[in-house]
């Protein structure tokens, strides 16, 4: 097994539901043995986390204090912009009312926010999508064949770049500079999620790109405010979201500082 298929079962051990779920388990097994004091404000502890991590407010407020800032694209900022780079954000594998593979939300909702800005702006279009570590299609990039078609036939659009090798964002990066290198395009438009955009400027930018940040998906109360601190599967899946960010993001300045450093 490669270091990088670990990250996908290490963030799934980590992240909600199952991290906080794990802590109460430890605090069962605490208790069973005897330290039940110990125990029982751990297990109490993980189901609180539980809760708090499932609900919209929560995972709004946690986006709001562990990541930077994201402003929504202004028209004028297309202007210099040589192409816009779609990442994607995932597939349905299987879905059985097209008798086919289609694009997972995540991905359809930047899809649908790329083909906007290329048909305003008339800038030819990049999708950087690939087999990322945790997929069970190894060798095949069911992403950015499902994400090629989607584009064509509901939007009339064809990306002139396509990226069906990369593993993940920081390999999105690097592949994207190697296709749009030799047509010396160094300056983009990158659409991906708000809460994924930080770390993805930080690769891109890295790679040697240029980047106007095109975010969409913004974390943002939905609902009543009662409704946004009762448990549901958008807070889980936010605060899911915000999290691995914000733990990506220590470990790429954990990273930086080692390389100047020169430690390996």
């Amino acid at each position: 097994m490669m270091l990088g298929e670990l990250k996908p079962i290490l963030a799934a051990l980590v992240l909600p539901p199952a991290g906080p779920l794990l802590l109460v388990l430890l605090g069962l097994l605490l208790a069973a043995v005897g330290r039940r004091r110990g125990g029982a404000l751990l297990a109490v502890g993980g189901l609180g986390g539980a809760w708090l991590l499932s609900c919209h407010g929560a995972a709004v407020l946690l986006s709001s204090l562990l990541l930077p800032a994201v402003a929504p694209l202004q028209p004028a900022q297309l202007q210099d912009v040589q192409a816009i780079v779609v990442l994607g954000g995932g597939v349905v594998r299987e879905a059985p009312e097209y008798g086919r593979a289609e694009p997972n939300a995540a991905t359809l909702a930047r899809l649908r926010y790329g083909a906007l800005l290329a048909r305003r702006s008339g800038k030819p279009l990049a999708f950087a999508g690939g087999v990322g570590w945790a997929s069970v299609d190894a060798g095949i990039a069911p992403e950015v064949q499902t994400a090629q078609r989607v584009l064509e036939q509901e939007w009339q659009l064809v990306p002139r770049w396509l990226d069906d090798r990369s593993r993940d964002t920081e390999e999105n990066a690097q592949r994207m500079r190697q296709l749009l290198a030799p047509a010396g395009i160094g300056r983009i438009a990158l659409v991906t999620h708000a809460w994924h955009m930080p770390r993805s400027l930080r690769e891109f930018e890295r790679a040697g790109f240029q980047v106007v940040p095109a975010a969409t998906g913004f974390a943002a109360p939905q609902v009543r405010p009662l409704l946004e601190w009762l448990p549901s599967a958008e807070g889980l899946s936010l605060s899911r979201n915000v999290l691995r960010e914000a733990l990506a993001l220590a470990w790429g300045r954990l990273r930086t500082r080692r390389e100047h450093a020169g430690l390996p």
